[in-house]
C-alpha cells in the first residue's frame, strides 16, 4: 500500500469533508442488527463476528423466543443453542460463549448488561468491537467500533495505515470529533457494504470520490 502523504492538518480537513458527505448520504445511519434491549444487542453483536447482520437477524428471533434473558440462556443446553444459530458462522463456539457469558451476567451483574467497557470485554466472545457496539448503541457512549468495513475504509481514505482494529480506532479518533464517532462507525459500515466494496469499489458512484486517495484500490467500477 502506498504511503499516505497527507499532513495531520490536511487529514483533519479531509475528515470534515468526509463526515459532511456521509451525513448527506446516510443521515439515519444506525446498526442493522435487530434488538429490543441491551441483552439482545450483546448477543446479536457476539453472533455477528465473521457473519453478516442479515444471517444474525434471521436467527435471533427464534433464539430470543426460547431464551429471552440472561437467566434463561445461562441454563440453556449448548446443543439446543447450536441448533438455533447453526446458520451463523462459527456457531458451535458462539453457542458456548452465549451460555457462558449469560452465566457471568447473572454471577457478576445481576443478569443485566453492564455499562462498563472493561466489564463487557471480560465476557466470553465479547472483545473491544463488541463492547464499543453495545456501549454506544445501548448506553450512548462515544465509541468507534472497527469491523472489516470500517478498517478497510479508514485505510483507503488515508486515515490509518494499520490493520490492527485497535490502532485503526485510535487513528480515527484523532481526526473525527468525539460527538460523531458513533455516527461515523455506522455510516462507514453502510458505505462499505453498498459502495466501497472490498474487491471492486464503486468509485464512480461514490460521494467521497474527490476526497479519497483510494489507497490500495487496484480495480474499481
Amino acid at each position: 500500500m502506498p504511503a499516505n502523504p497527507a499532513s495531520p492538518a490536511a487529514l483533519k480537513r479531509r475528515a470534515t469533508g468526509v463526515l459532511a458527505r456521509l451525513g448527506e448520504a446516510y443521515p439515519d445511519a444506525r446498526t442493522e442488527l435487530e434488538y429490543r434491549n441491551p441483552f439482545e444487542l450483546l448477543i446479536a453483536t457476539v453472533l455477528s463476528a465473521q457473519a453478516t447482520d442479515r444471517s444474525v437477524n434471521a436467527a435471533t428471533p427464534a433464539l430470543f423466543a426460547a431464551y429471552p434473558d440472561a437467566r434463561s440462556m445461562s441454563a440453556a443446553p449448548v446443543e439446543h443453542v447450536e441448533t438455533l444459530i447453526r446458520t451463523i458462522g462459527l456457531y458451535r463456539n458462539k453457542a458456548r460463549n452465549l451460555v457462558a457469558l449469560s452465566g457471568l451476567l447473572i454471577e457478576r451483574h445481576g443478569g443485566e448488561v453492564p455499562n462498563s467497557f472493561d466489564a463487557v470485554v471480560a465476557l466470553p466472545g465479547a472483545g473491544r468491537k463488541t463492547a464499543n457496539v453495545v456501549l454506544s448503541n445501548a448506553y450512548g457512549y462515544a465509541a468507534i467500533a472497527v469491523d472489516t468495513h470500517v478498517g478497510r475504509l479508514a485505510r483507503r481514505l488515508g486515515f490509518s495505515a494499520h490493520t490492527n482494529p485497535d490502532k485503526v480506532e485510535l487513528d480515527l479518533q484523532r481526526f473525527f470529533p468525539r460527538e460523531k464517532w458513533v455516527f461515523l462507525h455506522h455510516a462507514l459500515i453502510l458505505h462499505g457494504r453498498r459502495i466501497c466494496l472490498a474487491r471492486t469499489p464503486q468509485c464512480s458512484a461514490c460521494t467521497l470520490l474527490s476526497l479519497c486517495p483510494r489507497l490500495g484500490v487496484e480495480r474499481s467500477s
